[in-house]
């Protein structure tokens, strides 16, 4: 991973999510917003140009192509990403793009094509985050042949990235003066002639090598299956992680995978999720993070908590006090579980490192299991950041706002030009690609290299 602890050599990354309404399933319709702003393309705008006058790296989008079930919250993922950053990269400059696309339904030379034109059009901006999708209710809306299970999803995946990485790299241009002959032959835009258990394609790409190479890829699943799928494809990792010594166990397990794969250690960033809670003090930014949770006190919390986690976990007991150290064994990830599996061991790894109580931890973790929380004033959420950063346990952060667009400019206003006074944030873009701006390289365009 590359997260060492020299300072001197790199600098904080920072993404905005920009999902909907916000973070929190109270945003929707929170007073003095209009409730139907998940639907409009100036709100998603707005954002990013509010990221962008932070210099943040990136704004974020998950997807999740179907309607969510849950009725009480605004909708989070509406717009196609790619048609949603399209018309954002045309209309606000330098911000780069957390775009989600699932490897379980998509075919690879499509989404390959669009991910690349929409690459080379925006100047090498897009990370590509991909995601195995584990929802029914997604599956139902491609087809009746249902889910496929954990291992057959990465599979899938796993050979998607394949041919995504050959098309990418497929088409060479020329770089200088017009070419003597033909635009293209065999060398320069080469078949791949892909055949595969999910997959056979042809190629080469109709768009050549784009300006960053291909678009950096980014995945988020935390399974024994999704870190071996790391460490042989992805750049940057989004994880949900709860507990500093979680952070440096789970890169000890990426920089494993990567070497299994033939890969440096330190190919990999480390971009962990954070939710973050602002106030003029530490009181009022506590009792925001409870009105935002619908629980409206700490005791709303706990009890909250409590009722979600009986719910989820089948061997969490029944009474639970508020002051009782957590046992891990309460949080155990079952193999079948229709959330991510990430979130569940985040939570497992807190309970397991740092015996908390219930009232400990509805601090720590928002909901029933999700990111971390950062609750506190401009320098304490600052200082949080730098905390993890400066130590080298991540290589910055994707930060989660619970209304937008009112926290995330409150943060890029109060919390960036701290980082920028403690010189772990640039005042201005310093690459104008997501790659130079990650710290990573540019992938070669050297068949052999390529398919080895």
């Amino acid at each position: 991973m590359s997260t060492a602890n020299d300072t001197t050599a790199r600098r904080m990354t920072l993404a905005a999510s920009i999902v909907g309404s916000g973070a929190s399933a109270k945003a929707w319709n929170w007073p003095g917003t209009r409730w139907n702003r998940f639907a409009d393309f100036e709100h998603y705008k707005r954002s990013a140009e509010i990221a962008r006058s932070g210099n943040l790296d990136a704004v974020f989008v998950s997807d999740h192509p179907a309607l969510q079930r849950d009725a009480r919250r605004g909708p989070g993922h509406l717009f196609d990403p790619i048609v949603l950053f399209s018309a954002i990269a045309a209309a606000v400059p330098d911000i780069g793009f957390v775009l989600t696309a699932s490897t379980s339904y998509n075919s690879p030379y499509n989404l390959a094509r669009r991910l690349a034109s929409l690459d080379t059009i925006s100047g090498g901006r897009v990370i590509f985050n991909a995601v195995a999708n584990f929802n029914p209710d997604i599956a139902a809306n491609f087809g009746a042949d249902g889910l496929l299970d954990r291992d057959d999803r990465y599979r899938k995946a796993d050979e998607f990235l394949e041919v995504v990485k050959k098309l990418w790299l497929s088409w060479d241009t020329p770089d200088g003066p017009e070419p003597q002959g033909p635009l293209w032959d065999e060398n320069t835009a080469r078949v791949i002639d892909h055949h595969g258990e999910f997959f056979d394609v042809r190629g080469p790409l109709n768009v050549p090598v784009g300006p960053q190479g291909y678009p950096v890829i980014s995945q988020a699943g935390a399974s024994d299956q999704g870190i071996d799928f790391a460490g042989k494809h992805a750049e940057i990792v989004y994880a949900a992680l709860l507990e500093k010594q979680s952070a440096f166990d789970f890169a000890a397990k990426l920089d494993a995978a990567a070497q299994r794969h033939g890969r440096p250690a330190d190919s990999i960033r480390l971009f962990p999720g954070v939710n973050v809670y602002l106030g003029d003090t530490r009181s009022e930014a506590l009792r925001r993070h409870e009105a935002f949770s619908g629980a409206d006190s700490e005791d709303g919390l706990i009890a909250q908590f409590l009722v979600q986690q009986r719910g989820l976990n089948p061997a969490f007991p029944d009474k639970v006090d508020a002051d009782t150290v957590l046992k891990p064994e309460w949080f155990e990830p079952q193999e079948d579980q229709n959330r991510p599996i990430g979130f569940s061991k985040a939570l497992q790894d807190l309970v397991r490192l740092e015996e908390p109580t219930t009232r400990q931890i509805v601090r720590r973790v928002g909901g029933a299991g999700g990111h971390r929380l950062v609750i506190g004033t401009p320098q304490e959420v600052a200082d949080a950041l730098i905390d993890w950063w400066a130590d080298g346990a991540v290589s910055g952060y994707n930060a989660h706002f619970p209304l937008l667009h009112h926290d995330l400019e409150r943060f890029v206003e109060q919390v960036v030009p701290i980082l920028r006074s403690e010189g772990v944030f640039p005042t201005g873009y310093d690459s104008p690609t997501i790659r130079g701006r990650f710290g990573l390289p540019e992938p070669s365009t050297t068949p052999t290299e390529e398919a080895a």
